[in-house]
């Protein structure tokens, strides 16, 4: 592959790949293996993939859990739980989109404009209401 095409691909560190540490860096990352510690990607974007078993505080610009997260997690952008994702640890986030199937236990502070926050606390179950299906809605319970 020539450096044009693998430009927009995220670093991987891939399902057999085991850290103890900190992992610190600018650009894109895949995280499909296991992880403990801390993952500090400023102005980047996480991706904890499927296979993925991560033990550790996270901090990105956004972040796309499918696989297993328990820590907390800090974006100045979107954090994102995909169907089959299980997060257990507290978000802090501008925007927060939990797909069906997802699993999360903790608390949500989400950053408004002008600074004020709002806080829930629970574990949060999300579904398709039956009378539309394909749509997701998120229940909060505390």
């Amino acid at each position: 592959m020539s450096p044009a095409e693998t430009a927009g691909a995220p670093a991987t560190i891939g399902k057999s790949v085991q850290i103890r540490g900190e992992v610190k860096g600018s650009e894109d990352l895949l995280v499909d293996g296991v992880v403990e510690g801390t993952i500090t990607l400023t102005e980047s974007r996480l991706t904890i993939g499927p296979n993925a078993k991560v033990k550790a505080n996270v901090s990105a610009r956004d972040v796309v859990v499918v696989g297993s997260l328990d820590g907390d997690v800090t974006a100045s952008g979107r954090v994102e739980l995909r169907s089959g994702a299980n997060l257990v640890g507290d978000i802090r986030a501008a925007r927060l989109s939990i797909e069906e199937n997802a699993i999360f236990s903790g608390k949500v502070d989400l950053a408004q404009p002008g600074g004020q926050a709002q806080a829930e606390r629970g574990t949060v179950a999300a579904q398709a209401p039956s009378n539309a299906p394909g749509k997701t809605t998120s229940m909060f319970s505390a």
